[in-house]
């Protein structure tokens, strides 16, 4: 069964300037090294649905989503903070990346696809309820899974975040939830600065030095993350994709590469292929490398499709 890719062009119009690294650039780089890998003939491409309102207020709040749209402009660029800003097409992309996680749990959910990447921007991991930070604007992964257990009913659901970044946001509207355990490691002292003692028993959310390489990395994977994920014998897998981990991305400094992204995919896929009925929805979140990005998101997609 083909993984489901889900796109839409709103996400290449999103432009916060000529020199933000979280630019259309990168969509472009996934699109090109999926044609020259022959994933592109595997993949089921779909255009992404926007998320409406009352999706987006499952996590975030009213105040929020409504300074969104006062804000975003007529023309040129509205700055929130020194590195997120919108444009006069950033209110659509938002919505459709935060539909297309919702979009894919409906996929799933009703055996159409067993897995899924959803090529959107802009990312979302940094968001938090009330507030755009870090390039993100609304959650796309915390909409998704609040979507899969408040409409479809699920009792559990995983979210694992490899971005090289804290998904602080993530943590901030999740922690406490019992139905749902996040799982995930980041480089620190960097952006956003959020170390500290995880604040609910649900968030194994582990900070590294600058330097660590992609062994030491999936050793965290496999000794921390997966027996917690194994007890806790998710539904769904939800997946906050960010390749910046990568070694020759210079916006941090951990050592992955795009074998270690496959690696670690194939353990969520088999975690999935045992609890969760194969259920996988990945979300696009950092890599500004653009041939790095376009490597790994296909070696990590070749893993959702187990491709060989």
């Amino acid at each position: 069964m083909a993984t489901l890719y889900i796109t839409h062009p709103a996400c290449h119009l999103h432009d916060m300037g000529p020199w933000h690294p979280e630019c259309p650039g990168r969509l472009q780089a996934i699109d090109k090294h999926l044609i020259r890998s022959g994933l592109a003939n595997v993949v089921h491409t779909v255009q992404a649905s926007e998320a409406s309102d009352a999706d987006m207020l499952r996590i975030h709040t009213a105040g929020h989503l409504n300074y969104l749209k006062q804000l975003n402009p007529q023309s040129g660029i509205a700055d929130i903070d020194g590195d997120t800003a919108m444009c006069p097409h950033t209110l659509q992309a938002i919505r459709v990346a935060a539909g297309a996680g919702i979009q894919a749990v409906d996929a799933l959910m009703e055996g159409r696809h067993k897995t899924a990447f959803c090529a959107v921007r802009p990312p979302g991991h940094h968001a938090t309820p009330d507030r755009a930070m870090g390039f993100c604007f609304i959650n796309n992964i915390a909409v998704a899974a609040a979507y899969a257990l408040d409409v479809h009913g699920l009792e559990r659901v995983a979210i694992i975040d490899f971005d090289v970044h804290h998904g602080n946001g993530t943590e901030d509207a999740l922690a406490g939830d019992p139905r749902v355990l996040m799982c995930g490691f980041y480089q620190h002292p960097f952006y956003p600065g959020t170390r500290h003692t995880p604040p609910a028993s649900n968030m194994i959310n582990i900070p590294v030095s600058a330097g660590t390489d992609g062994a030491e990395l999936r050793r965290i994977a496999s000794d921390d993350w997966m027996p917690a994920l194994r007890q806790f014998a998710p539904q769904m897998v939800f997946i906050s994709a960010g390749f910046d981990a990568h070694q020759e991305d210079d916006i941090g400094q951990l050592g992955m590469s795009e074998d270690d992204f496959a690696w670690i995919t194939e353990q969520l896929v088999d975690l999935a292929n045992h609890y969760a009925e194969g259920r996988v929805v990945s979300m696009l979140e950092g890599g500004y490398n653009l041939s790095a990005l376009g490597r790994s998101a296909v070696a990590h997609i070749k893993a959702l499709s187990k491709v060989e």
